[in-house]
């Protein structure tokens, strides 16, 4: 169910309006496109990411369209990726591919490549930086330009690399399954309404589409008792990977005929996750399964939390909301909540008279047996 804007009294919609731009406008600041693109890329990420759009250029678009409202901006950017022709679709992603910018693991200190922290503020203190006040161009380009040579220095002999899974370490041990390869085309619940059950193709879909904070609470009830799915994070990791698609009429290209349009930025996230099951001999041992998360952008926290629900949706329980994917797919979704719950806005004058009329009929009627 989506809700749009209702339209009632023309002049009184009108006048509305111009005072929201009014609101923007007051001040007489403009934000440049450019300038949110290049200060406020979590926001960017977490927008794209809602959306089920990858264009930072739109995002943020959307972002200063909407006054810095989340909701407001994926609404935006989702209406407008409605509107877009679809001429391609693109091959199956490999991350392994994934051109590495930060890769974490709290499962192993030393894992195969090393760890690289990249760009986080999981290391900052959280205290508000007032110099930031006072910032000018002038000090960033000359930090930026010692920066840059400090990075040059370090990085002169050494050459790119991708990095290997670390999960496919503990594969190689026989402490985890492997399956086959599934190709069956995924559902696009873009273009297909969802319907119970569903596929793993439509999970993921709806989970990295889902609303972070929606998606976080949910993943934290788990965490902390609501389904008692602790995981440990056997890999974080953020960066690009490649997109290519098929020539539009040539079909079953083979790999080095297919076309480069270019990159996207990830965070994928593989969480293991700790099960008991019990052997043919009845005897209980413990294994480990694979959450799984993924996100556009540097999107780390739904990422994580995506991976503990998609756990849990694998193993249904009737007991937990968490494992019950009716529950969680219908209240993840950014559009879907916020609107349903802005509609509460709009006139519903005669519904609440009605209720009001019989109210007042039952008050009349308890008073008049009273006497």
């Amino acid at each position: 169910m989506g809700y749009v804007a209702v339209k009632g009294g023309t002049e009184a919609i009108e006048a509305s309006l111009d005072r929201l731009t009014y609101d923007r406008l007051k001040e007489e600041e403009v934000v440049e496109i450019h300038t949110i693109l290049a200060t406020m890329r979590p926001l960017v990420d977490q927008v794209m990411s809602e959306a089920s759009l990858y264009s930072p250029f739109l995002a943020a678009l959307a972002i200063k369209q909407a006054g810095g409202s989340m909701e407001e901006a994926v609404f935006l950017l989702r209406a407008h990726r409605s509107t877009l022709p679809r001429h391609y679709y693109s091959e199956t992603v490999d991350t392994e591919d994934m051109f590495v910018e930060r890769r974490v693991s709290a499962s192993f200190k030393d894992i195969p490549g090393g760890q690289l922290l990249g760009s986080t503020n999981d290391y900052t203190h959280r205290l508000l930086d007032f110099n930031l006040v006072t910032e000018s161009k002038e000090e960033n380009r000359d930090w930026l330009q010692k920066y840059r040579k400090q990075m040059n220095q370090d990085c002169s002999d050494e050459e790119l690399q991708f990095f290997p899974k670390v999960v496919d370490y503990l594969r190689s041990e026989g402490l985890f399954e492997t399956y086959p390869l599934d190709d069956t085309p995924p559902k696009d619940i873009t273009k297909e309404s969802i319907q119970f059950p569903t596929g793993r193709s439509e999970k993921l879909q709806v989970l990295t589409r889902g609303q972070t904070g929606a998606v976080t609470s949910l993943g934290y009830a788990s965490l902390r008792g609501y389904g008692q799915v602790h995981p440990t994070i056997g890999e974080v990791r953020v960066g690009a990977v490649p997109i290519h698609v098929q020539h539009p009429y040539e079909e079953d290209s083979e790999q080095d005929d297919l076309f480069y349009i270019g990159d996207v930025k990830l965070t994928e996230v593989e969480s293991f996750v700790p099960v008991t099951v019990k052997k043919n001999n009845q005897k209980e041992e413990v294994e480990f399964e694979i959450g799984y998360g993924i996100s556009f952008g540097q999107n780390e926290t739904k990422a994580i939390a995506m991976s503990i629900l998609d756990q849990c949706l694998e193993n249904p329980h009737a007991e937990f909301p968490t494992h019950d994917e009716e529950f969680v797919f219908l209240h993840i979704d950014s559009v879907e909540s916020t609107g349903f719950i802005s509609h509460l806005k709009l006139p519903h004058y005669v519904t609440f008279q009605s209720k009001l009329d019989s109210a007042r009929q039952v008050k009349k009627g308890g008073t008049s047996n009273d006497n």
